[in-house]
């Protein structure tokens, strides 16, 4: 099988050097050197945190304890839809008992990194990059966030190097007794996804530059 690689000469926003981006499937994948085993362990460890709710929750318990002491948990519905659940306990709780608007808006962005973090695996860095939160009622119990719309997310993916993802996101209160979720907010996030690989090598150059010059 055959695959396209796609060389373009780009502007590093950073130090106004030019830089060759290679682009294609998975093409970063053959310019970086062998991983060290902490970067292994790193993905590892990155992959694991997506597996399921109870290693999200020992991740979280240590590099995230914000979601951990939140209680935030992701569920997939099935292979286009996905879910996370910010129970109403009182640490999300304000002083009238509805539903504090700092754990609702804190938790969109957590709930929409966690969907794009088991999309894209563990190999690139992940970075909220601009979010606009529309509150439109109380929350008086469980707030449910739903990923309702987003970019090609594969199509960025497949063409290699950083790109930015847009995502859209209804946050509804979840009722006791079955029916209709009364929409409460909605999100408009916007994430900086960057490969590890390239992320790395670029360090790397930086690394080189400056001790060409303390020489």
């Amino acid at each position: 099988m055959s695959t396209t690689r796609i060389e373009t000469a780009l502007t590093d926003p950073i130090n106004g050097e030019r830089q060759l981006v290679v682009s294609g499937p998975r093409a970063w994948a053959g310019t970086e050197k062998k991983r060290t085993l902490g970067q292994r362990l790193e993905a590892y460890i990155s992959r694991l945190s997506t597996k399921n709710n109870f290693w999200h929750k020992m991740c979280s318990m240590i590099w995230l304890p914000y979601a951990f002491s939140s209680g935030i948990r992701m569920k997939r519905l099935d292979s286009k839809r996905f879910r996370a659940v910010l129970p109403f306990k009182r640490f999300n709780r304000n002083w009238y008992n509805a539903m504090a608007g700092a754990a609702l808006l804190g938790n969109s962005e957590v709930a929409a990194g966690m969907y794009l973090f088991a999309e894209i695996g563990s190999d690139y860095i992940v970075v909220c990059k601009e979010m606009q939160y529309k509150f439109l009622r109380p929350c008086m119990g469980p707030a449910v966030y739903t990923v309702v719309s987003s970019e090609d997310l594969k199509e960025k993916v497949a063409a290699g190097g950083e790109f930015n993802i847009r995502l859209e996101m209804e946050i509804r209160q979840q009722l006791r007794k079955r029916g209709k979720e009364i929409r409460v907010g909605r999100c408009d996030i916007t994430f900086h996804c960057t490969p590890k690989a390239q992320h790395r090598a670029r360090d790397e150059r930086r690394s080189t530059r400056s001790k060409t010059k303390s020489k």
